[in-house]
């Protein structure tokens, strides 16, 4: 028969029990008071989140407030400095993996650009021949052509053949018999056309895109030898919301022809100068 546990016996480790659970609660509380300056570092880190979605809100409605009736209003405001920092910050944007060599490649000069901030009227499709007429020398006549075949003194660039199609028939007025409006883009007119007919026709004004502009210089029928402007059409945007600085496509392409030797070696030049005219 066992003999009975005494009481004094019971009693301590009764105790026991109760120091060690008193030291178990002691340990948890600091990871309690820890907890707590994690929950409160999370509050700024939300309201930071929160702010930035706020001003990436407010930017977007700016946006969207100058782009009305298919014309972003913002372009026409832009002066070389502020342009040629625009096209650069695009480029980077629609290709992140450029590198910064590859990027001052195609970089396009603030020494490029004329001012057209002047123009006070709205840079729709009907007022680019008062555009072109507003911004050329005093006297010049743009209806006139080169003796040469393919050399032209204006080229207009825009986005999109449909779009480039529309500025061919805007600028029907300074065309003629010796004279003929190009349409260099590639809607319905195959490469090897658009060439043939830069070889046996004087154009004055050439109105085309980005890459097939590139194309029919590299081919040697589009000679630049008279250029004298170049006009992006810069402030049309489509039913998707999108300019030509808006698209991968369109903008690299874009700088890439600009930033070609024999027309980035005249920008700012005094002698057979080349200007880039925002419309």
């Amino acid at each position: 028969m066992s003999e009975p546990v005494p009481k004094k016996g019971l009693a301590d480790k009764l105790e026991k029990k109760r120091k060690r659970q008193a030291d178990e609660s002691t340990e948890d509380k600091p990871e309690a008071a820890t907890a707590a300056p994690a929950a409160a570092q999370d509050g700024p880190s939300k309201k930071k989140r929160k702010n930035k979605k706020n001003k990436k809100k407010t930017e977007d409605d700016v946006t969207n407030q100058d782009r009305k009736d298919g014309i972003d209003q913002s372009i026409g405001r832009m002066n070389g400095s502020l342009l040629a920092d625009y096209f650069a910050q695009r480029a980077k944007k629609l290709d992140k993996e450029l590198s910064a060599v590859e990027l001052n490649d195609i970089s396009v000069p603030e020494s490029a650009f004329l001012d057209t901030t002047s123009f006070e009227s709205t840079r729709s499709l009907e007022q680019l021949p008062a555009f072109l007429k507003k911004f050329s020398p005093k006297g010049a006549d743009l209806s006139k052509s080169s003796q040469k075949e393919g050399t032209p003194h204006t080229l207009v660039i825009s986005a999109a053949a449909l779009r480039a199609a529309d500025v061919v028939r805007a600028l029907r007025s300074f065309q003629n018999k010796e004279s003929i409006v190009g349409k260099l883009f590639a809607k319905h007119i195959k490469l090897e056309e658009a060439k043939q007919f830069l070889q046996r026709a004087r154009t004055g004004i050439g109105a085309g895109t980005p890459q097939r502009l590139s194309d029919l210089l590299e081919s040697g029928t589009l000679k630049v030898d008279e250029l004298e402007r170049i006009v992006i059409d810069g402030s049309h945007i489509d039913q998707k919301q999108r300019g030509i600085f808006d698209m991968k496509e369109t903008h690299l392409p874009l700088l890439k022809l600009l930033t070609r030797p024999e027309l980035r070696d005249r920008y700012g030049s005094k002698k057979n100068k080349i200007q880039i005219l925002m419309f």
